[in-house]
């Protein structure tokens, strides 16, 4: 009998009543993921140079989910469930472009808080707008064309806007 192995392992965690994984049969070139239980080809897992076969524990698809989830944790403070409380709030449409799915949170860089969830696009404009409502205004009122439109005083006279 071996002294140290796997068969020894499962045997203990039996024995102590802890639940021990069952051995995959896993074609050469492929990996198990631990997450979903799919075997895929080793083109689907990201490199990991700590690991004995130098690829991840997940598949790439588990690893996206995972590290979104984590991301929502540590920077707002909320899960993936919570994105959703915003989108419900929002009437499960966004206010800026409803026509895109939402997919980003927005929070106040001042306070931290969030405050919705936008496209990317309309998250990157707030942010590039350093979340200023007059600057906003001033851009909109640039696209609309309203901003450079020479302004009739009197007949024949025009104010330009400054």
């Amino acid at each position: 009998m071996a002294k140290y192995g796997a068969a020894r392992s499962r045997r203990r965690r039996e024995a102590t009543g802890k639940a021990a994984r069952e051995k995959a049969d896993v074609p050469a070139g492929h990996r198990l993921c631990r997450t979903c239980g799919e075997i895929g080809p080793h083109g689907e897992w990201h490199r990991r140079a700590g690991a004995s076969d130098g690829l991840s524990t997940r598949c790439t698809a588990c690893s996206t989910v995972q590290g979104r989830q984590d991301h929502l944790r540590r920077q707002y403070g909320i899960t993936e469930a919570g994105c959703d409380g915003p989108i419900a709030s929002q009437g499960g449409a966004r206010r800026a472009c409803p026509s895109v799915p939402a997919a980003h949170v927005d929070h106040g860089h001042g306070t931290g808080r969030v405050r919705g969830v936008p496209c990317f696009s309309c998250n990157a404009a707030l942010g590039q707008f350093k979340d200023r409502p007059d600057a906003i205004r001033r851009a909109a009122a640039y696209v609309e064309g309203i901003a450079w439109k020479p302004t009739l005083v009197a007949p024949g006279v025009y104010r330009l806007p400054s």
